[in-house]
């Protein structure tokens, strides 16, 4: 059973959500937050494994609620449900610690879906919203020289390897058996990737890698599965 806690200014949201989650026979809504500072409270005493939230509320932010909940509460999940598609917005609470974001005009019946796979650690992002990241990304990155850009370059094939595949999605127990390896082998080489890139996060992994120009031959697919 997975334990959902619904965090949103508005009874309407929260009670029409909470009966369309509740309908599910693997989904339980635990209890509900109008605010991020009750939202915490909350947490602290229900141990929810998913967080589904806005960002828009009142008395405490989104992204100092996500910051909040990725300090004290690191096992706990967070996908955000809200109406802005704003690419800053979206980069902020996952760099915050959000593990998705999805746009309220989204089909209901996918909603739940997208908690079990965040659940089973999975990055969940509303179609299009992947696009505008990258592009404001790109737009507020500075070009770098070619001695300014070691990030992945200075990557072990293994890693590059890794990193690809959570680009894709892929769950550390998926990577470990498409590279034949334990899933704590995985583990280390994720937390190279967030000391060499610089990343706090899983999804600005995957935001990254999926920013990345790669070189698609079988020659270097097959180097990459056999090195490291």
């Amino acid at each position: 059973m997975i334990h959902v806690l619904l965090v949103d200014d508005q009874s309407l949201v929260r009670n029409g959500i909470k009966a369309l989650l509740n309908e599910e026979s693997d989904l339980q809504v635990v209890g509900t937050a109008n605010n991020g500072r009750a939202a915490i409270e909350q947490i602290e005493r229900l141990q929810p494994d998913v967080v589904l939230s806005d960002i828009q509320m009142p008395m405490m932010d989104g992204k100092t609620t996500m910051q909040t909940i990725a300090q004290r509460f690191p096992a706990v999940k967070v996908l955000i449900l809200s109406t802005s598609n704003d690419a800053q917005s979206v980069m902020d609470v996952l760099h915050a610690g959000a593990k998705g974001y999805l746009l309220k005009d989204m089909v209901s019946d996918d909603l739940a879906e997208s908690i079990r796979l965040i659940h089973r650690g999975y990055t969940q992002l509303s179609p299009g919203l992947l696009e505008k990241i990258l592009d404001q990304a790109i737009r507020s990155t500075p070009l770098r020289s070619e001695t300014e850009r070691p990030a992945i370059a200075k990557l072990s094939a293994r890693e590059r390897d890794v990193l690809r595949f959570i680009g894709k999605g892929a769950t550390n127990s998926e990577i470990a058996q498409q590279l034949f390896i334990s899933e704590g082998t995985v583990k280390t080489y994720v937390t190279r990737l967030f000391n060499r890139l610089n990343f706090r996060n899983r999804s600005e992994l995957a935001i990254y890698a999926n920013s990345v120009k790669w070189h698609d031959d079988e020659t270097e697919l097959m180097h990459l599965r056999q090195a490291g």
